[in-house]
């Protein structure tokens, strides 16, 4: 053979209806597990592909339709930047934290806001969209009655912009496209450039709106602190007054606090103070002007020195004399006369000079006692002073934290202000303008669009099928869903009559069936079964065409074979024998002992048949007596293998009557044919008549029923020409 006829599975066969039988394993000419998923949907195109291929073009036509009964449209694009954080020339900080929110949560807030309805309806209101009809005919609209109010014209109008319009941002960039698209050029572009114009402007009133309530509690706070300040500071000041507290020197520290360095009572004192020392320096020197006795005036005195060198000269001048004269001489009087005049002017000087040294003495002593009483009263009045400098301290400080507090709301107050006005964070980088050319409708893209639409509608469409199709669609399913050995699949035949082909032992029917004869070779211990069933759920599934191949391949290796047509009601072997049905199994189970004489060769020659004869009255009650089994007996004798075409099992008490007496059964199925549950309830017939069901047979397969590892690239037609339907034996 020159195709590869089975594969290496084995299977273990079921007991037929409950019957007992020893397992017996048959070689299967495919794998019957699951193919992958991927292959099934495979299949299911290839077999629904006429349909998925009509739905696509349909699609495509409507694409091509719409293309061209679609209004032109026209989209203008405006690109702002919006940045993360504020250009703020004044650099005060604004209220808001930098860090109070994250980036993505900042910049998807900025596009909500870019596609919110009070933006919509600023834009209609700014532009009076609300009621212009060449708004409403660029989006092929009629505009709203003249009878309804401004305000649901304005939400008619945001509404049908929210419709139209599209943010873009562009990733990893803080650029941002706005883009409108309506039947009117000029239109698109002016509502564009206006959409973020006013949004630029509302992100500036959001934000002055926002410091709003933080103005008007800073006023408030403000006032109340204005007079509480003023109560504070004439408290301190009246305080001051009453004590007689006169700050001369003050000084505000650092952290805003007042200091009081010097008060008058302080600086009188002081200056007192240093008086007192003088006048104290002062008796202290009138008082040394006499150092151990010593008149140190006198000894400072120039007018007594010179009177005492003059005497002391006259003195020496009157001893020289006295050493050559008397006491008497006159020149020696002269000079006595002079030195007691002397004497007596320095007595004088020396009296007026004692005087005014007790005279300074005493006038140094009183001034430092007053000095020194005036100290002692301020003394006592500055110690008063400090007492109640810690009370006028308490209201200092009161006034002082009042005006710190003041200040600093006052600050925060001009800092608000200046943030509301502030520099704006987004800004336009290119304007829209106005478009030259129609977006769309874009034919390519509406054919792409069609086309995918298309597929996933002949998706779904082949799925909707594939679940209502109930037949079986590949071998694998065989095992799956009848819980049957899968004893060979068979590919629709070439030619019209399929006995031809099957005269042709290199066919690929003809090597169908001789991978299923193979597998019943496994179907009992003594090889392939000596009288065999085949039947179907129902006519035309290939039964009849089966067990004429079952005859002609088993005859093929040598084996004395008789095909007999069992179904009396529709007799169809003679057909593919091309031989008279003059005479048959229905005489011979109506007591006929010649039947052996009916018997005759075939048109090849290979083996015997034995046609239905003619149609009883009623075949079930010709099949139900004992004769079948004589007859069946009698075969066997005869034959090695006796093959009997039998009815289909639906409907007919036939198929299971012969089941029971014959040794094994094949049960038919033609692909894509049957529901599964009328096959399952065909098998239940047979199994309730203690049927053995060796397996089963699937017909009429084409290349698109093939799974995953099945098929001999069978893909012709069973019966069929290239002009014809296929044509398939019962």
């Amino acid at each position: 053979m020159n195709k590869t006829l089975f594969s290496q599975g084995i299977a273990d066969l079921q007991p037929a209806g409950g019957m007992p039988h020893d397992t017996v394993a048959v070689v299967r000419n495919h794998d019957i597990g699951d193919a992958p998923i991927l292959v099934q949907y495979l299949n299911a195109a290839l077999r629904r592909k006429w349909i998925i291929l009509a739905i696509v073009l349909l699609a495509l036509a409507a694409g091509v339709i719409v293309t061209l009964l679609s209004r032109p449209m026209y989209v203008a694009t405006a690109q702002i930047e919006i940045s993360r954080d504020e250009r703020n020339p004044t650099k005060i900080e604004s209220i808001d934290s930098d860090a109070s929110m994250q980036d993505q949560e900042f910049y998807q807030t900025q596009y909500t806001l870019l596609q919110s309805r009070s933006l919509a309806e600023r834009v209609a209101q700014q532009l009076n969209l609300s009621g212009s009809a060449e708004f409403y005919a660029a989006h092929g609209l009629e505009p709203p009655a003249a009878g309804q109010d401004a305000r649901s014209r304005v939400r008619a109008a945001g509404d049908l912009l929210l419709d139209h319009v599209e943010i873009a941002p562009i990733a990893r960039s803080r650029l941002v496209n706005v883009k409108y698209t309506s039947g009117s050029p000029e239109l698109s572009a002016r509502i564009a450039n206006a959409w973020v114009e006013n949004f630029i402007q509302a992100t500036s009133d959001r934000r002055f709106t926002s410091t709003l309530g933080a103005r008007k509690f800073l006023e408030g706070r403000l006032a109340d602190l204005a007079v509480k300040l003023e109560q504070s500071e004439r408290q301190a000041a009246e305080f001051a007054a009453q004590k007689g507290i006169v700050p001369l020197n003050t000084t505000v520290s650092a952290d805003g606090k007042t200091q009081n360095e010097q008060t008058l009572a302080g600086a009188q004192l002081s200056a007192i103070s240093s008086a007192l020392a003088a006048a104290t320096a002062d008796r202290i020197a009138a008082e040394a002007q006499t150092i151990g006795g010593t008149n140190t005036a006198m000894v400072e005195n120039s007018t007594v020195a010179a009177l005492r060198a003059q005497r002391a000269q006259a003195a020496a001048d009157y001893a020289t004399l006295m050493e050559k004269f008397e006491p008497g001489f006159p020149a020696a009087r002269a000079l006595q006369n002079k030195i007691a005049s002397l004497d007596k002017a320095i007595a004088g000087e020396e009296s007026r000079v004692n005087r005014a040294r007790s005279t300074s003495y005493a006038e140094a002593a009183r001034r430092e006692n007053a000095l020194r009483a005036q100290v002692d009263r301020l003394s006592g009045r500055l110690g008063q002073e400090n007492r109640d400098e810690i009370q006028y301290n308490i209201y200092q400080r009161d006034a002082d934290t009042t005006r710190q507090l003041y200040d600093s709301l006052l600050q925060s107050y001009k800092e608000i202000g200046v943030a509301g006005i502030a520099a704006n964070n987004i800004s336009v980088v290119d304007r829209a303008d106005v478009p030259t050319s129609p977006s769309s409708p874009v034919l390519a893209i509406n054919l792409l669009v069609a086309l995918f639409l298309g597929l996933g509608l002949a998706g779904l469409v082949v799925v909707v099928l594939e679940q209502i199709d109930e037949g079986l669609r590949e071998p694998a399913d065989v095992r799956r869903l009848l819980h049957l050995p899968l004893l060979g699949t068979v590919p629709m035949s070439s030619k019209e009559v399929p006995a031809e082909e099957l005269a042709d032992p290199k066919s690929e029917l003809s090597e169908a069936y001789l991978s299923v004869q193979t597998s019943l070779a496994f179907a009992t211990d003594h090889g392939v079964p000596r009288t065999l069933m085949v039947t179907s759920s129902r006519p035309a599934e290939g039964k009849s065409l089966t067990a004429y191949a079952l005859a002609s391949v088993l005859a093929r290796t040598g084996k004395n074979v008789l095909l007999i047509d069992g179904d009396m009601r529709s007799p169809s072997i003679h057909e593919l024998d091309g031989t008279p049905n003059a005479r048959g199994l229905s005489n011979a189970l109506t007591g006929d002992s010649a039947w052996p004489s009916y018997v005759h060769t075939d048109h090849t020659g290979r083996f015997n048949v034995l046609t239905a004869g003619p149609t009883p009255p009623s075949a079930a009650e010709l099949l139900s007596g004992v004769r079948l089994a004589e007859v069946l007996e009698e075969a066997s004798q005869r034959f090695d293998h006796v093959v009997i075409d039998a009815p289909p099992v639906l409907g007919l008490a036939d198929s299971p009557v012969i089941a029971r007496a014959v040794e094994a059964s094949v049960f038919v199925v033609e692909a894509n044919g049957p529901a599964v549950r009328g096959l399952r309830s065909a098998l239940g017939r047979l199994r309730d008549s203690q049927a053995n069901v060796v397996g089963a047979v699937l017909t009429k397969l084409t290349r698109e029923n093939y799974g995953y590892g099945y098929g001999y690239g069978y893909g012709y037609g069973y019966g069929r020409s290239k002009d014809s339907e296929p044509v398939a034996a019962e």
